[in-house]
C-alpha cells in the first residue's frame, strides 16, 4: 500500500487501455515484425510458407481470386493516395485539423515505413506458380496490407465512440483481411510479409494516435473546431 503511494504519477494515472493499446497494438506487434525481419535479413526461409500458399493457391476459387485481382488493383499507390489525400484534406477542410494531422501521421508513416522495410530487407518475390498480376519491388513487407491494415485502424478509431463502432470494426477486419490474403491468393507475397504488413500498419496508426494524446482529446478538439463552423 505504502509502496504504490509512492509511484511516479505518470504510472498512477495510466489508465487499463492506454496501457493495453501500447503493450498488444504497438509493443507486440513491432517485436514479431522484428522476429520476422531477422530471419527475412539472414535470407532464412519460413518452413510453413510454401505448403500455406500451395493450399491457398489449390483452393481458390474464382470469385476469390477475381476479388483478389479487385484488391490488388484498388489496394494499389494511385488508388491509396487518392484515398489518403481525400481523407486528409476532407478533416483539414471541415476544420477537423487535429484529426487531420492524425491521418497525415498515422497513415503516411504506414506507407513510410513500408517503402523503407522493402529497400532494407529486399526480399524476392515467390516464384511458386505463374502469376495473375505482375509486381516488381521487394516483397517485405506487402505494401497493400500494410495499408489496409492502417486505414482499417484509422477508420475503426474514428468510430470507436459512436453507435457505428461494430460495424465498422467488423468491416475493418474483413477488408484488411480479404486484401492480406488476396496478395497470398494471387502469389505475390508470401504469408510473412502479409502479417509482417498487417502489424505495421496497425502500429504506425496506433503509435500515430498514441502521440497526439487519443481519442478523447482529439475528438473533442474536433467538435469544438465543427461548432464554431
Amino acid at each position: 500500500m505504502l509502496w504504490t503511494m509512492h509511484l511516479p504519477p505518470a504510472l498512477t494515472h495510466l489508465r487499463p487501455a492506454v496501457l493495453i493499446r501500447f503493450l498488444l497494438g504497438i509493443l507486440l506487434p513491432l517485436i514479431v515484425i522484428g522476429l520476422i525481419a531477422e530471419d527475412v535479413l539472414e535470407k532464412q526461409r519460413f518452413a510453413f510458407e510454401q505448403p500455406v500458399m500451395l493450399w491457398v493457391h489449390a483452393h481458390a476459387t474464382p470469385a476469390l481470386t477475381g476479388l483478389s485481382l479487385f484488391l490488388h488493383t484498388f489496394g494499389g499507390p494511385l488508388p491509396m493516395g487518392v484515398v489518403f489525400i481525400a481523407i486528409v484534406l476532407g478533416l483539414w477542410f471541415t476544420r477537423r485539423h487535429s484529426l487531420a494531422v492524425f491521418a497525415l501521421l498515422g497513415l503516411g508513416s504506414s506507407v513510410g515505413f513500408a517503402f523503407a522495410m522493402k529497400l532494407l530487407f529486399n526480399r524476392p518475390r515467390p516464384e511458386l506458380w505463374t502469376r495473375l498480376v505482375v509486381e516488381s519491388g521487394a516483397s517485405f513487407p506487402s505494401g497493400h496490407s500494410t495499408v489496409a491494415a492502417a486505414l482499417a485502424t484509422f477508420a475503426v478509431l474514428l468510430a470507436w465512440h459512436s453507435r457505428w463502432h461494430w460495424p465498422v470494426l467488423i468491416l475493418a477486419i474483413g477488408y484488411a483481411f480479404l486484401m492480406g490474403y488476396g496478395r497470398v491468393v494471387l502469389g505475390v507475397h508470401y504469408p510473412t510479409d502479409v502479417l509482417a504488413g498487417w502489424l505495421t500498419g496497425l502500429a504506425c496508426v496506433l503509435g500515430a494516435y498514441s502521440v497526439l494524446g487519443g481519442s478523447p482529446r482529439l475528438l473533442e478538439l474536433d467538435k469544438k473546431a465543427a461548432g464554431h463552423q
